[in-house]
């Protein structure tokens, strides 16, 4: 069975959804395996058939599957748990709902954590997700959830680009400021700065950037973010530190939602380069010839690995897991 690795008497399976293909195969080419044989497709009312093509009894099962998509990532995970896998882990790059993980007004739901239940509610032992919007959203499942970042690779990356005495790390506003601190680590201690802005709870995509707190003027901005959905805000806030003095502008962000119209505003934005991650599937017409996308799928792979050998997911990122 090509499609099963073997190690001792554990057996690990890679299952894949139908969202993101090509970095469920870019994972098991990093394994040395091969993606377990899926059957899946629609009903005509739209319901969908998962079915593994073969026996993963007893065996350590991961499954990987990109938002927008999550139904069918419950069913492959009852799926595999009705075919007797020993255990099942949840691989979600890009965690669903993962903005709606508290209540902002009266009667919203908390969607993040729903989509937590249903994961254990189908049977998954375990999640394992690339920068959450939030870390509480750790503590919405009910068993163990490994919480990957993608701040060594963007930052390796920018070091390439950068002179790294030139650099002042931006985050888009002041709920980001943590994580722009361990940007600004990674970057040899490089200085900070944030763009205010405001936001109407009302209008869904939309926040005005206003002005820039920090010395940026004559500098190459690093601005950075876990995803970029629209593009308004962080294009905005290119603008903001362009006229603040910033000599230049690279924008890094994880999740590459690029929801219309992100691509056409990304490249009007005047960043020089727009670095992602392809946590999310990015299709030809959303890119442009800013963007740069650096694979997610050795960080994920040796994930992974850790877990399968019982090992830490946690030395992965020198303890800051």
């Amino acid at each position: 069975m090509s499609e099963i690795t073997a190690r001792g008497e554990k057996k690990l399976v890679l299952a894949a959804g139908r969202a993101h293909p090509e970095l469920a195969r870019e994972i098991a080419k990093e394994l040395g395996t091969e993606l377990l044989p899926i059957d899946a497709y629609d009903f005509a009312n739209g319901e969908i058939y998962v079915r593994a093509g073969e026996s993963v009894r007893g065996t350590d099962a991961f499954v990987i599957q990109a938002h927008p998509a999550p139904l069918n990532n419950h069913l492959m995970i009852d799926s595999l748990k009705r075919a007797s896998a020993k255990r099942i882990t949840v691989v979600s790059p890009f965690y669903p709902y993962s903005r709606q993980d508290k209540k902002g007004r009266g009667r919203e739901p908390i969607s993040a954590r729903l989509v937590a239940d249903l994961y254990k509610t189908a049977g998954a032992d375990r999640i394992m997700s690339v920068d959450l919007h939030t870390s509480q959203i750790q503590g919405f499942f009910d068993g163990p959830v490994d919480h990957l970042m993608a701040i060594p690779l963007l930052a390796d990356y920018i070091r390439t680009r950068v002179a790294a005495d030139n650099i002042t790390v931006v985050s888009p506003d002041t709920g980001r400021v943590r994580v722009a601190e361990q940007w600004a680590e990674r970057l040899g201690g490089a200085p900070l700065a944030f763009v205010h802005k405001s936001r109407d709870l009302t209008v869904p995509n939309q926040a005005v950037s206003k002005t820039v707190v920090g010395q940026i003027e004559g500098r190459t901005c690093v601005l950075i973010d876990d995803m970029i959905d629209t593009g308004g805000t962080i294009s905005g806030a290119v603008q903001v530190l362009k006229n603040a003095g910033a000599k230049d502008v690279i924008i890094a962000a994880t999740h590459a939602v690029f929801s219309d119209p992100a691509a056409r505003r990304l490249s009007e934005s005047g960043a020089r380069e727009v670095v992602v991650t392809d946590t999310l599937p990015i299709p030809a017409d959303k890119r442009f010839p800013q963007l740069t996308v650096l694979s997610i799928a050795p960080l994920i792979a040796r994930a992974i690995r850790e877990v399968f050998d019982d090992g830490s997911v946690t030395s992965l990122f020198d303890g800051n897991a």
